[in-house]
């Protein structure tokens, strides 16, 4: 056989094996109609939630793609990806056994709401590749976590995976913030390590996360972060959050979760944050004058040379919930300890203002939204420190003993009673019942 003639053969050969290739692949590659169908029962059946895709379009060339649009889940709050295309690996799809180079994701919106009830059938699980990667690279632009209160907030970021669905390094970011939020992951080489790098707020949240394997499929994640001059209120706005307080804060911070899948770890997520402020202003409220008008007035802010207390975050199936503990301020003569709760953008707050050092304290409260929250001092308690405040040592005829202190105690405690008959004191028109034999 002449040289020709062969290659004109291997090229024939070639061309009917390629063919005989791709005639097998359209065989079980399905019409767009069909894949649409087909991958919107996969998805309900994982999830455990009915799910719709617009549409679909496949293509094997120049490399393998699958393009979906408007998927959405059927809910009250529907789960809505905008885009999603899949980029594939070639070799991987003879064997029926794809493996996802990159998936991109622009435009969505996840109401926290619904997430809960992705929780698939008892045998889905999540699918794993063994000692390999079904996902190499995942990307996203323009996604919307909105919380269970109702907050929208927008992120970009990408994640490259490593066996298991561990990180092999990942980035979150908050488009379009000043100072901007960035959070960065690096795997410790082959290791359940990673080193966490944040900047929020101006200031920044470097430290490590691990996590471990129990039995049973359960696990435990930790880690440590060491806040340093962050802006309170900057950062919270960065989440389209409004702070209480405001000024630059440092401290040590320490995180905990457990679950047997990613969403059950964040559901679980707690921290803990010995922290301190200084200066800081307690914002929207001037405890002074709420103090002197017992609550009717305290529009303004709260100046502080000094603010300390611990910050602990649980995330909840029905949201975050914000407690501080052991709060302490001080500003001048002036200091307060109290504890709040933040919760459904409420907050829930009381502790005691002594006017001067070693003076009574007055008990306050407040209660209601975040952003214009009410305040309720006792009145008999504000006269009790005013008295105490005028007999102190060097201000006033007092000498400061305990019999003073006792004193002014039973002062205040007679006020209060008096107030408080004052509040209750009957309409003088109303009618008197007749006193009973």
């Amino acid at each position: 056989m002449k040289r020709g003639q062969k290659w004109t053969l291997g090229v024939a050969i070639a061309g009917a094996v390629l063919g005989a290739a791709w005639l097998a692949v359209a065989w079980w590659l399905p019409t767009d109609e069909e894949l649409a169908a087909r991958l919107a029962a996969e998805a309900g059946k994982r999830l455990g939630v009915k799910v719709t895709i617009g549409s679909a379009h496949w293509a094997l060339l120049p490399r393998p793609t699958v393009v979906l649009n408007d998927i959405r889940s059927r809910q009250a709050q529907p789960v809505v990806i905008g885009q999603l295309t899949a980029h594939l690996k070639a070799r991987t799809l003879l064997d029926r056994k794809p493996v996802f180079e990159r998936i991109e994701i622009d435009g969505a919106v996840f109401p926290g709401s619904s997430m809960r009830a992705f929780r698939g059938t008892p045998d889905a699980g999540e699918p794993d590749a063994g000692e390999g990667v079904l996902l190499e690279r995942f990307e996203f632009r323009n996604l919307t976590w909105v919380s269970h209160s109702g907050i929208a907030v927008i992120y970009d970021g990408e994640i490259e995976f490593d066996a298991h669905w561990r990180p092999r390094h990942a980035e979150l970011r908050r488009p379009g913030i000043s100072p901007p939020f960035t959070l960065t992951l690096k795997r410790d080489g082959d290791a359940d390590r990673w080193q966490m790098r944040i900047q929020v707020g101006g200031g920044t949240a470097h430290g490590n996360v691990a996590l471990n394997s129990a039995a049973g499929g359960a696990l435990h994640l930790s880690g440590r972060l060491a806040p340093h001059d962050i802006e309170v209120a900057s950062a919270l706005n960065a989440f389209n959050r409004r702070s209480p307080v405001g000024g630059k804060g440092s401290g040590q911070t320490v995180l905990s979760a457990d679950g047997k899948m990613v969403g059950e770890l964040a559901e679980s997520l707690h921290t803990r944050t010995v922290f301190s402020v200084n200066p800081a202003t307690i914002l929207r409220v001037d405890l002074e004058k709420a103090i002197s008008t017992l609550g009717t007035e305290h529009d303004g802010q709260t100046a502080l040379q000094e603010l300390t207390g611990q910050m602990d975050t649980q995330n909840t199936d029905k949201g975050m919930r914000v407690t501080y503990t052991g709060l302490k301020a001080r500003a001048g003569e002036r200091t307060a300890t109290g504890e709040a709760t933040l919760y459904h953008r409420q907050i829930e707050a009381s502790g005691t203002l002594h006017l001067v050092a070693g003076g009574i304290g007055v008990p306050f409260t407040a209660s209601g939204p975040v952003e214009k929250p009410k305040v309720s001092v006792a009145p008999g308690a504000f006269a009790a420190a005013t008295i105490g405040k005028a007999v102190q040592p060097g201000t006033g005829t007092g000498t400061g003993t305990g019999a003073d202190t006792g004193i002014v105690a039973r002062i205040g405690a007679t006020l209060s009673r008096i107030f408080k008959s004052d509040e209750q004191q009957p309409d003088a028109t109303a009618p008197v019942a007749a006193k009973e034999n």
